[in-house]
């Protein structure tokens, strides 16, 4: 039986990788790709892939939010998280969010592969460079901020948060998330009175610095 998969990354080039890699091996089958977090939502709650190999600085919204939709939606749906990420944040904030694996874009096809494996049998894989990061913060005993569930701010207003700093309009963002232009408002408003920022530039410093968006978005 095929183990069916979705490729979220928002970098062509990269998904043309993976697919080159993937489609060598027997019994797995490529079903679909979307180059952003709130396309890789509505693909995979469409399809319900076997895995989906997520991006976590993905425009629209991020690979951590996105996970954290799918798996409420359909937790039969594993996500391995490809990154070139080494802070314990995005760890930590994929890990939360519900993703069973975490590999970094610099790793060996085969390590795909294997991570493939351990996530079709239900077991979490972290590849071993992320370990040995994870052990070396704990030995040092350092202050992390973890991005998602350790916010001030909800998911919505996360999800906002990031349409805003990624340069969306109060329209925009009323259209794609289809609500109101006065909800938005409101949310925005909250977020600002919640972190206690007054203007978009240290909204935007704030959004980086927790991994909600990325300078290249």
């Amino acid at each position: 039986m095929n183990t069916s998969i979705v490729l979220v990354d928002d970098h062509k080039i990269m998904r043309d990788g993976l697919r080159n890699i993937l489609e060598d091996e027997k019994n797995i089958e490529i079903i679909g790709e979307a180059d952003n977090g709130r396309d890789a939502v509505k693909l995979i709650l469409e399809t319900e892939p076997d895995i989906a190999i997520m991006d976590i600085g993905l425009p629209e919204m991020n690979g951590v939010e996105a996970t954290r939709q799918i798996v409420k939606e359909k937790p039969n749906v594993k996500i391995i998280a490809l990154s070139m990420h080494y802070d314990m944040q995005f760890v930590s904030g994929m890990i939360k969010a519900g993703a069973k694996g975490y590999l970094l874009k610099d790793c060996a096809g085969s390590e795909l592969i294997t991570a493939i494996k351990a996530v079709s049998k239900n077991n979490t894989y972290i590849c071993q460079d992320i370990t040995n990061t994870l052990i070396d913060d704990l030995s040092k005993a350092q202050s992390v901020e973890y991005v998602g569930d350790d916010s001030v701010l909800t998911n919505r207003e996360n999800e906002i948060l990031q349409l805003l700093t990624e340069g969306k309009t109060t329209k925009q963002i009323a259209q794609d998330l289809f609500i109101s232009v006065k909800t938005v408002e409101a949310h925005r408003t909250n977020i600002m009175h919640k972190l206690d920022i007054k203007n978009l530039p240290e909204l935007t410093k704030y959004a980086i610095r927790k991994g909600i968006t990325s300078l290249d978005k």
